[in-house]
């Protein structure tokens, strides 16, 4: 097992006065370091404590450091290597739904779902797994993929919603939380039909909360979808079923959007941006309006930018 090497958490201003004492006690050398409160090191371990209250601790001794005078002297608790003693729920048996592209004008929208289990968790616990917006390499992503697919025990499935397939969905849905609904629904429900590959069977599914009613998927499931609890919370990715999900959706949509490049011969930004805007305006100069549902989500307002067509006016959001 890799050692720790990096460590972060939140400090009260207590602990904080508390840590610091307790650096200057064994006399590290004190370093400075932008929007730090303060910052220390010695010959294996950085130090950084923000304005903002977050604690780094970086270097090859960090599991030392928290292990023996973090947790035991400042935070006053034992975690490091007991989490899942102290969370047994980490081990329960799951299924998670991610998605990715619904932010992103041109390419797919992409769906997955990851079953884990007690064996599966602890063959990845060094290998990285985290939700796929803090992966920045394609190819880091595409390497965890194959690792997720690939692990004895592990059941995934998922959805690519073509972009043709998206733009004639989408008026029908009339919103993008019920088209991700709909996919949400129907990884589940795929997943529940490969019931027979999980050992023991999954207790529940969690789901980022991307709507402000939770029924919105629970109503989208089908009789087999409905048997199986549904967990739905703000930042699901810190779940590592959710965080695999969310790997593989990337995954997809990645290699989707190459295809869409090589088939039309031009690069397609991820994301919304003003260089998206301007590959819009290319593509349309070149191939025509026509062909824009081919490659894109055309109810983004990149579309009618590419066309030369008016924006509507943006509404204000208010909460109810």
């Amino acid at each position: 097992m890799k050692p720790l090497t990096i460590h972060t958490c939140k400090l009260t201003d207590e602990q904080a006065s508390a840590l610091l004492t307790a650096l200057e006690a064994r006399h590290w050398k004190p370093r400075t370091v932008p929007y730090a409160r303060y910052a220390f090191e010695s010959d294996k371990t950085n130090i950084v404590f923000y304005e903002s209250g977050k604690l780094v601790v970086q270097g090859k001794g960090t599991e030392e450091f928290v292990e023996f005078v973090l947790e035991p002297e400042i935070l006053k608790e034992v975690k490091l290597g007991y989490e899942t003693i102290l969370n047994p729920e980490l081990l329960l048996p799951r299924i998670g739904v991610d998605e990715s592209g619904k932010g992103d004008f041109f390419g797919p929208l992409c769906i997955a779902g990851v079953y884990v289990n007690e064996k599966v968790i602890a063959a990845w616990k060094d290998a990285g797994i985290r939700d796929s917006k803090n992966i920045s390499s394609d190819k880091k992503i595409s390497d965890l993929a194959e690792l997720i697919r690939t692990t004895p025990g592990c059941v995934v499935d998922s959805v690519v919603v073509g972009n043709e397939a998206y733009n004639r969905l989408y008026p029908k849905m009339r919103s993008l939380n019920r088209l991700l609904a709909w996919g949400h629904a129907q990884v589940i429900e795929n997943l529940l039909g490969k019931r027979y590959q999980m050992n023991p069977p999954p207790v529940k599914a969690i789901s980022d909360q991307f709507a402000a009613s939770k029924s919105v998927i629970e109503s989208a499931l089908k009789a087999q979808g409905k048997e199986l609890p549904l967990e739905q919370r703000h930042k699901a990715e810190e779940d590592i079923a959710v965080a695999a999900a969310s790997i593989l959706a990337r995954d997809a949509f990645v290699k989707g959007l190459a295809k869409l490049e090589k088939d039309f011969s031009l690069k397609l930004p991820k994301g919304a941006s003003a260089a998206v805007d301007a590959a819009a305006k290319q593509f349309v100069e070149e191939r025509g309006a026509g062909e824009l549902a081919k490659i894109s989500k055309l109810h983004f307002r990149t579309a009618l930018r590419a066309q030369g067509l008016p924006e509507p006016p943006k509404t204000e959001w208010r909460k109810r």
